[in-house]
């Protein structure tokens, strides 16, 4: 079984590149905030390497999207959180109106410590929010990442990747689900970006998306 990237050679240390990378350079992704909740932020994204940050019941763990981006760089985990920081410090400087970051474009919440990390930024920069999704759930890693979205609810959702309706915590599905949800619009080509759609951090309701 697969316990890492299929692309060992695109692996980085944190120390030899920028992690933080702008939502720019990903179309998907795009870089200005247009959504109400959070406008004037800009976007970054996070990208770890899959699978060796991931739970095992990760229903992509063979068909992960990583395996169609040979040329992403991920970053290894070992002296990741002060990088992180630092790059956190100077960009809230940099943009005072704010930094949105996408959790994780590759790879998931490793640790408890790692969630714990980022609870202390979102304490420590009241302009930093956060968004996205985790295969975490029921295990230590996910009930702490509840925690973190009831706690800072108007500036951290990260949703649960499974096929369910909201019941107090967010879901994103798969595209065969047929509960309450709406799909992605920016799969569908109905809006440009996530930073022009937002609704991922502006409504409770699952998102659902499309298979890749």
């Amino acid at each position: 079984m697969k316990t890492s990237t299929i692309y060992q050679k695109s692996i980085r240390s944190p120390d030899t590149g920028t992690l933080l990378k702008k939502g720019s350079n990903n179309k998907k992704l795009g870089f200005n905030i247009k959504s109400k909740k959070w406008r004037g932020s800009k976007l970054y994204s996070l990208t770890l390497v899959e699978r060796e940050t991931c739970p095992t019941s990760c229903h992509h763990w063979d068909d992960c999207y990583g395996n169609n981006m040979p040329f992403a760089h991920r970053f290894s985990t070992d002296g990741l959180e002060t990088k992180l920081e630092s790059e956190i410090e100077t960009l809230l400087e940099k943009h005072p109106k704010g930094i949105t970051i996408r959790l994780h474009v590759l790879g998931d919440f490793y640790s408890v410590d790692y969630v714990a990390f980022w609870e202390d930024m979102l304490f420590k920069h009241k302009n930093l929010t956060l968004f996205g999704y985790t295969a975490r759930y029921e295990d230590p890693i996910g009930r702490r990442i509840a925690i973190l979205n009831m706690r800072f609810n108007e500036r951290c959702v990260i949703r649960f990747s499974r096929s369910e309706e909201y019941n107090g915590f967010s879901f994103a599905a798969e595209e065969g689900f047929e509960g309450a949800s709406f799909t992605c619009p920016e799969q569908t080509n109905r809006i440009p970006s996530c930073a022009d759609c937002g609704l991922c951090w502006t409504t409770e309701k699952t998102v659902k998306f499309l298979s890749h």
